[in-house]
């Protein structure tokens, strides 16, 4: 909108100032001496009235959806995009780390939450992430802590958490944190437009047997999958990699979200986007390739008892993969001594 800081920031070479947009048709005519014969628009996202606006403006011409090329195009990512994040990767697992020393019982699911996000923003992160689907919105909170882990609803996610009414159901709610009782952190990171999407266990003194057993068992997916991942496989066959597994460890009923409630994902790209294609899902034979950037999320869900999972971003290289996340592959433990 202000040239001047157009010019300053922009990476484009040549910038041309626009008055308003209603001038754009003249500007492609002076310069190419014609309007295009076919526009493409992003139609996944575009609302219908600025659709209507558009062909109003450029009158009777093609319209095509350019959504599906410009995401075929950010699958792959640069060296400098990977550059960003290995290095948002950096700053998350210095949050993690944070959470740990910001943990304590008694406090409420989204005040622990407003204390590690303080801390990123401290870091960098922009605050805002970025997600194509327009019925979502996307935030940085997710903690689920015990009964709250094993609560489905909004989300197309095995758990949604409660949140803080319905008019906003998912994410960290009211519920108090209490020692003995596991908790899942998943928090989705954004610096200079660039995304990362990670989850770990957390606990205070400890966690059932049951939890804890589950936690391990997603780690062992998460290594499952990522020990398979390279160019060429497709994106079906490391959902089926990953349910196959579960259901070794005894998990076939509660993986992905309780019966009746299960997705069918356990992954997705991302960068520029939360989640961007490909979708590693049932039945997806996107065949993977090196530069892509995956998150992957095991999840296992105990419908209204407790949700354990973790979730880490991988880039596919030539001939595997490695591990972008930086945090540890573990459950963050917390001791403390009891109230006298």
């Amino acid at each position: 909108k202000y040239f001047e800081r157009a010019r300053r920031e922009s990476a484009l070479k040549k910038i041309i100032a626009v008055g308003s947009i209603r001038e754009i048709p003249d500007l492609i005519r002076d310069i190419f001496g014609k309007l295009p014969g076919t526009l493409g628009l992003e139609l996944d996202v575009l609302p219908v009235r600025d659709f209507r606006f558009f062909r109003r403006l450029f009158g009777n011409i093609a319209y095509e959806d350019a959504a599906p090329a410009i995401l075929e195009t950010r699958k792959i990512k640069s060296s400098w995009e990977i550059d960003q994040m290995d290095g948002i990767a950096r700053l998350s697992a210095k949050t993690f780390d944070y959470m740990l020393a910001a943990l304590e019982p008694g406090i409420s699911e989204m005040e622990f939450a407003g204390r590690f996000e303080a801390y990123a923003r401290k870091l960098g992160h922009e605050g805002m992430l970025h997600d194509r689907n327009y019925r979502m919105k996307s935030y940085p909170w997710h903690v689920l802590s015990g009964s709250n882990g094993g609560l489905v609803g909004h989300l197309d996610s095995p758990a949604s958490g409660a949140g803080m009414s319905p008019a906003f159901p998912s994410g960290a709610g009211h519920k108090k944190i209490t020692t003995g009782e596991p908790i899942m952190v998943d928090m989705g990171w954004v610096k200079n437009g660039y995304h990362l999407d990670e989850t770990r266990m957390f606990a205070i003194n400890g966690m059932p047997a049951a939890a804890s057993c589950a936690a391990q068992a997603a780690i062992d997916i998460l290594g499952a999958v990522s020990d398979a991942l390279r160019p060429g496989v497709t994106a079906g066959e490391m959902f089926d990699l990953a349910l196959a597994t579960a259901g070794k460890l005894g998990y076939a009923d509660t993986f992905l979200g309780p019966p009746g409630h299960r997705v069918s994902f356990i992954g997705h790209g991302i960068g520029l986007e939360l989640i961007e294609p490909p979708i590693i899902a049932r039945g997806k034979t996107d065949r993977l390739r090196a530069g892509m950037t995956l998150a992957l999320e095991p999840k296992i869900v105990f419908e209204n008892i407790f949700c354990a999972g973790i979730e880490s971003v991988f880039l596919l290289t030539e001939t595997g993969c490695r591990p972008i996340s930086r945090i540890p592959v573990r459950i963050f433990q917390k001791h403390v001594r009891p109230f006298e």
